[in-house]
């Protein structure tokens, strides 16, 4: 397989992870290109969150490669809870990243007040988190990942614990950051939900139950952001139904070879 390293925001090359008293995760093999929205699915413990923490920097490698950046290599993660400082305002907790890498604290406050203003908090800057919502807070937290600007934007599943019309407001907004930015972050979304994937993401990796391997890598129909009513359209449900059977067969099936050009 060709090197793309130089030409992508992220990547596992042949990644292994061991864990005491569980089979390996891996090998995995994932390319992510800049600007790309990526969701990952499969059964729990299969490794979706070891994917997100091994692309920020958090977890080593037992075997393989990991790729990160294009020479800025700036990441930003949301996690499933907003992790928020309980004793800190909003625009103070969004400040944060900016002031611990050295920006001003003026500089990094106004920033923050931008970051808040895009997620629709420009008003709450002065709130404390018990004071928000459970979407604000999640607003919040994703206005703090996008602050510095990163490269490449990691999700894992944060909007799992949020109604469903709050999800998908969230989605939609999601989507209206990523196309405002120049160059759009590339986005890897873990999620257990398959209609969310194939709305949010461009493409699909399915991994193994048993083993964490890619088993299939599927792409989602129509251009990103998705129009009005592309919920009701015939490809769009195709697409999720396509998705649904083989995370179900990652679930069901021992671990074997996966298709040409994806770990096997």
């Amino acid at each position: 397989m060709a090197d793309t390293t130089s030409t992508c925001a992220a990547a596992l090359r042949q990644v292994v992870v061991r864990y005491p008293g569980r089979p390996p995760i891996g090998p995995v093999d994932l390319t992510v290109a800049p600007g790309e929205i990526v969701a990952v699915v499969g059964a729990s413990g299969a490794g979706k969150s070891t994917i997100l923490r091994l692309l920020a920097g958090l977890e080593a490698t037992s075997d393989g490669s990991v790729f990160r950046g294009d020479g800025r290599g700036r990441t930003g993660f949301v996690f499933q809870n907003a992790t928020l400082m309980p004793w800190a305002n909003i625009q103070s907790n969004v400040a944060l990243p900016l002031e611990l890498a050295g920006v001003p604290r003026d500089d990094a406050r106004r920033r923050a007040a931008e970051a808040l203003a895009a997620v629709g908090l420009g008003d709450r800057l002065a709130a404390r988190p018990r004071q928000l919502s459970g979407g604000m807070a999640m607003r919040a937290s994703l206005a703090r990942a996008l602050v510095t600007e990163p490269d490449l934007l990691l999700l894992d599943e944060p909007f799992a614990a949020l109604d469903s019309v709050t999800r998908r407001r969230l989605i939609e907004d999601l989507h209206a950051l990523w196309a405002s930015r120049t160059p759009r972050p590339a986005i890897v979304f873990v999620t257990h939900d398959v209609e969310e994937a194939v709305y949010l993401a461009e493409r699909t990796v399915v991994l193994d139950a048993a083993s964490g391997r890619v088993t299939a890598d599927l792409p989602s129909p129509g251009a990103l952001p998705r129009p009005d009513g592309w919920r009701s359209d015939r490809s769009f449900r195709e697409a999720v139904e396509r998705l649904a059977d083989e995370l179900a067969r990652s679930m069901a099936a021992p671990s074997g070879a996966g298709p040409e050009g994806v770990a096997a």
